[in-house]
């Protein structure tokens, strides 16, 4: 099972970046697929997760201004960011969950400059 990020990048504050994630390997439905980052000198934290049937949360930070969402058919998530803030200055990671199992992606750094 492979995780595969993409997009992260340079962006000022206010900009927007969108996070992908394809899943590999995996033959059924994924249960749970998620976003979480982790900032220099800090513990990686839930940024924003979706259930197979597409309920959501979000961290407090982060709510009104990214959207998770997914393709059960091609086995994606994705994060749309807007309104980034420096606070935001990340390295992100995709998660997913399949039974007991959980795997992660290698990582995507978003970096939002003042």
């Amino acid at each position: 099972v492979q995780l595969q990020a993409s997009g992260g990048g340079l962006v000022r504050a206010g900009g927007s970046l969108r996070l992908s994630c394809a899943a590999s390997g995996i033959v059924s439905t994924i249960n749970r697929m998620a976003w979480y980052r982790q900032a220099p000198g800090k513990q990686r934290e839930l940024v924003a997760s979706i259930s197979a049937s597409r309920s959501t949360e979000y961290a407090d930070s982060v709510k009104g201004r990214f959207t998770i969402s997914r393709d059960n058919s091609r086995k994606t998530v994705s994060l749309q960011m807007n309104s980034l803030k420096p606070d935001d200055t990340a390295v992100y990671y995709c998660n997913a969950e399949q039974g007991l199992d959980a795997y992660w992606g290698q990582g995507t750094l978003v970096t939002v400059s003042s």
